[in-house]
């Protein structure tokens, strides 16, 4: 039953809505913790360049998001790793792209790391960017160095029954709610996804994060959107010989309330389920903490990934 709560953030982000009043909350406009030593684009692709010793990592946010959603890591990985944080075309700002954005990333991602000849980067996604993260690393193992993935999986969570015959239809279903969706209400649907379950647990955080995720392009994030969960990327996953960490909220009080009682050890099953054949793998949870679990529980994610490349 998990599977169907589950299923139901991304379906709420795509249900009409109206009528949702949306205060004057400052949008996040840049990373907080430091000024990025560098910017710069690869393709369509923004990257802020935090650090300048120490091995690279990747830093790919989910859905609508900037890379003001890192600044916690910024400020604990900053000195000691040379940190990349992209914002997707389309997303917090910038201009969108059509085509096959999956096929997009993963070009440009590898771009990034050939022209700044990266050697064996870590690619840490928050949702959409951790699926982004799966599908790379099935493509291109012999290039990374390992995949953290915080609540991003490689086939979207309670579709993982649909066949790939079906998906198609479920994401042209997708395009046809967003179809026309205005700018004001996006904020609104963007508002009350942030303070759902499927957000952030703190109110002011839930409107800085939907008043700055409310700069991305609609269309945009519908068509990622739409493209994701067309994908099932399960059959790759013997192909990441590299270290996998999957850090997974969790948060009870909202699955009582939800009348969806489970512990984290479920969530952490249900989760491993999901990514099974991945040759080396952890799943760790973080509690409490909704989707956005660097924001909620900072400490715990920091932890979690401090272990994981400890043991690299």
């Amino acid at each position: 039953m998990h599977r169907t709560i589950l299923i139901a953030a991304m379906l709420a982000l795509f249900a009409p809505l109206s009528g949702i009043a949306t205060e004057a909350i400052p949008p996040v406009t840049a990373s907080a913790s430091a000024k990025s030593a560098e910017k710069f684009t690869v393709g369509p692709m923004l990257v802020e360049r935090h650090g300048s010793t120490g091995s690279p990592m990747i830093l790919i946010p989910g859905l609508s998001s900037g890379p003001y959603v890192w600044d916690d890591l910024v400020r604990e990985f900053g000195k000691e790793h040379v940190l990349y944080l992209v914002t997707l075309p389309g997303f917090h700002g910038q201009s969108a792209v059509g085509g096959d954005l999956v096929a997009g990333v993963d070009t440009w991602l590898g771009e990034l790391i050939a022209t700044r000849k990266l050697v064996k980067p870590i690619l840490v996604g928050h949702s959409l960017g951790a699926t982004f993260s799966f599908a790379y690393a099935e493509n291109h193992a012999e290039q990374i160095g390992g995949v953290i993935a915080i609540d991003g999986l490689p086939v979207m969570p309670g579709t993982e029954n649909l066949q790939l015959a079906q998906r198609p239809a479920m994401a042209n279903g997708m395009r046809a709610r967003m179809a026309g969706v205005t700018r004001d209400s996006f904020a609104a649907q963007q508002k009350s996804f942030m303070h759902s379950p499927f957000g952030v647990m703190d109110s002011a955080n839930a409107d800085r994060l939907a008043a700055s995720s409310a700069l991305s392009d609609p269309a945009a994030v519908t068509e990622y959107m739409a493209q994701v969960v067309a994908l099932d990327l399960r059959s790759g996953l013997p192909k990441i010989r590299v270290p996998v960490l999957m850090i997974a909220p969790f948060h009870e009080a909202d699955m009582i309330a939800a009348g969806m009682p489970m512990r984290a050890a479920d969530k952490a099953a249900y989760y491993k389920g999901l990514l099974a054949g991945t040759p080396k793998l952890q799943v760790v949870t973080v509690s409490p903490a909704r989707h956005f679990a660097m924001i909620d529980q900072p400490q715990q994610v920091r932890e979690a990934i401090r272990a994981y490349l400890k043991a690299q």
